[in-house]
């Protein structure tokens, strides 16, 4: 089929409509594909205020959009995110108004993790390991800074919503912008290049880094490794307003302090100066309303102080605090001295008290000394007594016991030279030498030949 049609008349085509042509490759399109299924990645989730589903499906070299009707979606059995990979079953349409086509889904099941979702998940997981997010690495931002860097797009939204905020707020603030690309191949190294460019300018006060909406692969610049890793050597607090709201990037979790828009990334830097203004006001209105009422209370007292009686009458006042003073001082020496005689009573109590008691003690001491003596000398006299007994009888044992007391009684004890007492007959062979000792003395001898079983001498 061509697209153009005879008019009637010889060598002429009539052009046709757009409308026509819109219809035609609607009704083509719909007829060679009234079911089709699809598998891809989401991207650019949206749900207004209808509850229909509008987003795009994509791989990594072609996208088609896509739109789930309200009604459609009683069958889901999850909640539909960018970077999720699904499985889309429906109906391919044109939409005349805007001459696109799209999918009309009638079913959607999940299918696992999009290539960039898991990218951002696996970084994600890295740099918050690394402790990359940790709460105690965000420094405060200042009060009222005075120079303010920005690192987004020279044309694009984000710089024009700043300058807006500013310009409205606080039009004396020094803005110095990086101008940078945010999206596309080469972002991200341009910007991690301009926040470290902007550090080593020095003297500005706080970074803001961001840029407006869009798909996740238009904001992932702000999800690569090598913007994070600046944001986090940066010593200027950083800002990260990237997107909307709904929007979070590997950035947002780095920096010191998420912005949901550009916008609210101005208005956290810059308070409002007519607010600043008014908080002045009512601090200087807050404090001379407290030096009247300290300048009121001074002048109660010091009126008080002037209609007192002792500033009236100050003489009488001073007699009568004479007359006090006199009165105390009477009472003090009076209870000085019954102190003094009570306690001269109480030491000559005590004194009796330990005369008497040493008196007894002495007495007592001598009866126990003189108990203990004639007890000791009584002891000693028995004991003696008992000594004396006992080396008699052990004299009279030693007498009966001695061998030689026999002697007296005519008996005799003969030895060997080695001092040995002859028992036998054969210890004293001929010749040897023998000492007897008698009673009254010692004769000596020598063995001579032997007569039965005796020697003689």
């Amino acid at each position: 089929m061509t697209g153009t049609q005879d008019s009637g008349r010889t060598g002429e085509r009539r052009a046709m409509s757009v409308t026509e042509l819109t219809r035609r490759i609607k009704s083509a399109l719909e007829t060679g594909f009234s079911t089709v299924e699809v598998e891809g990645e989401i991207s650019n989730l949206s749900q207004p205020v209808s509850g229909h589903l509008y987003f795009t499906i994509k791989d990594e070299e072609a996208q088609i959009g896509a739109v789930m009707f309200k009604g459609s979606q009683r069958l889901l059995r999850f909640v539909p995110r960018n970077g999720m990979l699904v499985r889309a079953g429906g109906e391919i349409t044109v939409y005349e108004k805007r001459g696109n086509y799209q999918l009309m889904v009638r079913t959607l099941a999940e299918g696992g993790q999009g290539t960039l979702q898991a990218r951002f998940e696996a970084l994600k997981k890295k740099l918050n390991e690394e402790g990359l997010f940790a709460a105690e690495r965000k420094r405060p931002l200042p009060l009222l800074p005075q120079h303010v860097g920005v690192v987004t797009s020279a044309s694009g939204a984000a710089i024009r919503d700043i300058l807006n905020v500013v310009t409205r707020r606080f039009p004396n603030l020094h803005l110095l912008l990086a101008a940078v690309k945010v999206q596309g191949d080469g972002a991200a190294e341009e910007i991690a290049a301009a926040i470290d460019r902007l550090n080593a300018i020095g003297g500005l006060d706080v970074l803001i880094v961001g840029r407006g909406g869009g798909s996740l692969e238009d904001l992932w610049c702000f999800n690569e490794e090598i913007v994070a890793r600046a944001i986090a050597r940066s010593r200027i607090p950083v800002i990260s307003a990237v997107g909307h709201e709904i929007d979070f990037t590997i950035s947002d979790f780095v920096a010191d302090l998420r912005a949901p828009t550009p916008s609210a990334a101005a208005e956290l830097v810059v308070g409002c100066k007519e607010s600043f203004q008014a908080s002045l006001a009512e601090l200087q209105r807050r404090q001379m309303a407290a030096l009247r009422r300290r300048v009121d209370a001074l002048r109660h007292r010091l009126a008080q102080a002037a209609g007192s009686y002792v500033f009236r009458e100050p003489a009488n006042a001073v007699a009568r605090h004479r007359q006090r003073l006199e009165q105390a001082d009477e009472r003090l020496r009076r209870r000085l001295r019954d102190a003094l005689q009570n306690r001269q009573q109480t030491l000559d109590w005590v004194s009796v008290r330990l005369q008497q008691r040493s008196r007894y003690a002495v007495q007592e001491g001598r009866q126990t000394l003189q108990t203990a003596s004639d007890k000791m000398a009584y002891t000693l006299r028995v004991q003696n007594q008992a000594r004396r007994q006992d080396v008699k009888r052990l004299t009279l044992q030693l007498r009966v016991l001695n061998p030689l007391a026999v002697l007296q009684r005519g008996y005799s004890v003969t030895r060997l030279d080695s001092g040995d007492i002859l028992k036998r007959a054969d210890q004293a062979p001929p010749g040897t030498r023998l000492v007897t000792q008698l009673a009254d003395g010692w004769v000596h001898s020598t063995a001579s030949g032997s007569s039965g079983r005796g020697q003689g001498v």
